[in-house]
């Protein structure tokens, strides 16, 4: 199949956005029909010629490189970041994928700032995946905003250096005489201006400076950063435009299923292909033998048809034999009858040991015990799992609603035995992921069975069934608490043993509780330990990893503490936060846990909610507070909740949440806090992962609801506390708080406890 396949796809590694609040329109997109060669098409769509990194960490050495070999100086290539045309419209690339966090409108707002940028003359493209271009592009743990807040400025001010560097020398002035506005240069001196798009050219021929030469803007004088900003991909989701990865076409394409065992990492016997071969549509039948890693690649049989419900049909005609002992043993009841006894006794593994937790119980005049549990869940993420491969002269080319390509390309490295050179990836908007898309495995498994076909490109669309089946999960888990109070309620010492999950001896990922779980570092006396049941199940990230079940726990649990020594939640936080101050880090080189901070929030969230002045308990109605630090961010939130007739409804949400001196878009990071709060609500009230032998046993909505319209709170107020920290992201920190909040508002409201998830209120409910 010719090339001109990968030019012709509709969706991919560029799809551009003009961002006007006013006017939003298109500009061109290669269309199926297009005569475009390869080369060009990467080349405009990734924006890769004039690669510079800016010294920002990334390859340094590609600008004016290979990459800009073709492009004329004309084109205002000023970095790997942002283009200037010759008419003053500037074309900013977006590096992380986005997930509909607002990622690739927030970015390139940071650069727009810097370079002085008029936002109603701004394009935005998708980048394609390129680490050594671009740096790390992933969306995941909050991060995007950290590690890219002080390199995005660099790049917006190192462009904008070059281009009054550019028409100092025009003019024959100092640079330092100059001033730049809207994409306009100007000397007050002599009244001459001049426009981004005349001096480009010029710009793009001189030398950069180092990082540390440029002079970042004054944040007094930010003018786009702090402005709710519309999405840039809004009109064009509206008008249902292509951009999500289900969306892409190529000629000739064919669709695949990828059939497995429904017992997670079961091993293919024997496979009976004839009346699979023989069913309609079908033109492709094959098995794929994979390398035991689920993360990778696992053993299945690829079905290609001509349409994707012919193959999901075909796969109906399978007869396959699979070695399923992998699985046996594995169940959730066997799980928790293992937790059970193992919960009593001491935690195999020492996290974290203060004081002395025995000889504080001898002096405490209360001990408070609980046991709290939170299942295994899975994303359900709206799009289904899906990338679109071709393979052909030997090299890969895909299209992926990644959250972390280069992960899919050391996937696929690994599995099949390519270069990393020899793998394209253009990424395309995603559909939700919340973690899921952090894992590869259908891009591998896309990527073996296009090698299958050479010169086909394949699109393989998972069904929402098999994702549940072979996920990874969200761990559950199981833990023990005591709390000792002396006479004033003061809490003296703390235990918390977690009941995990391990393999080989090691927590499974996002299931290991650490050493500054709070509240570490303000208690005299404390232990936090974790012991593990060996399980097959694999595991991984989740909004908000870890936090979203342990914070349930906890904080439900210090409710309890708190109500138990006279006081209500808040104030016992306040008593334990005391002084503002900074805690030792759990992961180096990031911050440690500041009580002021902590403080802040909770104060904030107090007055909001009128927390004080009202009664926690009124009728049918209650009110819950909670509080969680993760992902370098702060939040506290208070929820109001009514009960009626065993029917749970949710009025009101407040929050507070701190992630640093600066909100990069105010609508998005709205937006960001709602979801949060919307997705929290919906975990608690009816979600959970069962196995049996390996096997998941709920597999779609019906079992595994999302939050519905009539559970979704009628209000949600967000607030956010400005301190003088660097900022940080919004995807996770506004979660594993509102949990606690609404479990603690249900006993408020009916005097019934949670301490085990999702939520199961008893018939005495009111």
């Amino acid at each position: 199949m010719a090339t001109s396949a990968v030019a012709a796809a509709t969706t991919g590694l560029a799809t551009p956005w003009l961002p006007s609040r006013r006017n939003c329109r298109e500009a061109p997109v290669p269309r199926p029909d297009a005569t475009i060669d390869r080369r060009s098409f990467l080349r405009v769509g990734a924006l890769a010629g004039g690669g510079l990194a800016l010294n920002l960490g990334f390859a340094a050495d590609l600008f004016a490189a290979d990459l800009a070999k073709g492009s004329p100086a004309s084109a205002g290539m000023l970095n790997a970041f942002v283009s200037i045309a010759p008419d003053g419209l500037i074309t900013i690339v977006s590096k992380n994928p986005e997930i509909g966090q607002g990622i690739s409108t927030s970015l390139p707002m940071i650069i727009a700032e810097e370079l002085d940028a008029d936002w109603d003359r701004v394009v935005i493209t998708r980048a394609q995946a390129n680490q050594a271009l671009y740096g790390p592009q992933f969306a995941g743990g909050s991060l995007s905003t950290p590690t890219n807040w002080l390199p995005m400025r660099r790049a917006g001010a190192t462009a904008r250096d070059l281009l009054v560097r550019a028409a100092a020398a025009e003019w024959g002035v100092p640079a330092t005489e100059l001033t730049t506005a809207k994409g306009v240069i100007s000397h007050a001196t002599s009244g001459r201006s001049t426009t981004y798009g005349a001096v480009a050219s010029a710009a793009a021929k001189l030398t950069p400076l180092l990082a540390e030469q440029i002079k970042l803007k004054d944040p007094a004088r930010f003018g786009i950063i702090g402005k709710p900003l519309r999405q840039v991909a809004t009109p064009g989701i509206v008008r249902g435009e292509p951009m999500f990865g289900l969306d892409t076409r190529l000629p000739g394409m064919l669709y695949a299923v990828y059939a497995r065992s429904s017992v997670i990492g079961a091993k293919l016997k024997r496979a009976e292909l004839d009346a699979v071969k023989a069913s309609p549509g079908v033109r492709h039948a094959f098995p794929v033998q994979g390398n035991g890693s689920p993360m990778e690649l696992v053993d299945g049989v690829a079905i290609l048809a001509t349409h994707w419900w012919l193959a999901r049909d075909a796969s109906d005609a399978l007869v396959a034999e699979w070695d399923e002992a992998i699985g046996e043993g594995h169940s959730s009841k066997t799980y928790a009858e293992k937790a059970a006894p193992l919960l009593k006794a001491p935690p195999v593994k020492v996290v974290r040991q203060d004081g002395d937790l025995a000889a504080a119980r001898s002096g405490a005049v209360k001990r408070i015990q609980a046991e709290y549990h939170y299942p295994f869940l899975h994303h359900m993420p709206m799009e289904p799992q899906n990338c679109t491969a071709l393979y052909e002269n030997g090299k890969f080319t895909l299209w992926a609603p990644t959250q972390a390509p280069q992960n899919g390309i050391d996937g696929i490295v690994k599995a099949l035995g390519v270069a990393e050179s020899d793998i394209t990836v253009n990424i395309t908007r995603i559909g939700g992921g919340f973690g899921r898309r952090l894992i590869n495995d259908t891009m591998v498994q896309a990527a073996a069975i296009a090698k299958g076909v050479p010169g086909t490109p394949v699109q393989l669309i998972v069904t929402r069934e098999d994702d549940t089946m072979h996920g990874f999960y969200r761990p559950g888990g199981w833990h023990a608490y005591e709390a000792l109070l002396d006479g004033k309620g003061k809490v003296t010492g703390f235990a918390n043993h977690l009941v995990g999950f391990g393999t080989g001896g090691k927590p499974v990922r996002s299931g290991e509780i650490n050493a500054q779980e709070f509240p570490a570092g303000l208690v005299d006396n404390l232990l936090i330990g974790q012991t593990n049941i060996e399980t097959m199940i694999p595991t991984g990230p989740m909004r908000a990893p870890f936090s979203n079940g342990i914070c349930f726990a906890s904080q439900s649990f210090l409710d309890e503490v708190a109500l138990a020594g006279g006081r209500d939640l808040p104030a016992l936080m306040l008593d334990l936060l005391g002084e503002p101050r900074q805690l030792a880090s759990a992961r180096p080189g990031q911050r440690g846990f500041d009580t002021g901070r902590a403080r802040g929030v909770i104060e904030k969230v107090l007055a909001t909610s009128g927390w004080k002045q009202r009664p926690k308990s009124r009728g049918k109605t209650g009110f819950g507070f909670a509080f969680y630090f993760c992902h370098q961010g702060y939040s506290a939130q208070v929820v109001e909740v009514r009960v009626d007739k065993g029917q749970i409804s949710v009025p009101r949400v407040w929050t507070a949440t701190d992630v640093g001196s600066h909100i990069i878009n105010t609508s998005g990071a709205q937006h960001q806090v709602r979801g949060s709060v919307i997705d929290g609500i919906g975990q608690a009230l009816g979600q959970a992962m069962t196995f049996e032998n390996g096997k998941a046993v709920e597999t779609n909505f019906d079992a595994i609801p999302m939050a519905r319209h009539e559970i979704t709170p009628g209000q949600i107020v967000v607030d956010f506390v400005i301190s003088d920290n660097p900022p940080t992201g919004l995807g996770e920190p506004a979660l594993p708080p509102v949990i606690p909040a609404l479990t603690n508002a249900i006993f408020a409201a009916t005097g019934q406890r949670i301490r085990s998830l999702p939520i199961r209120l008893g018939k005495t409910a009111t």
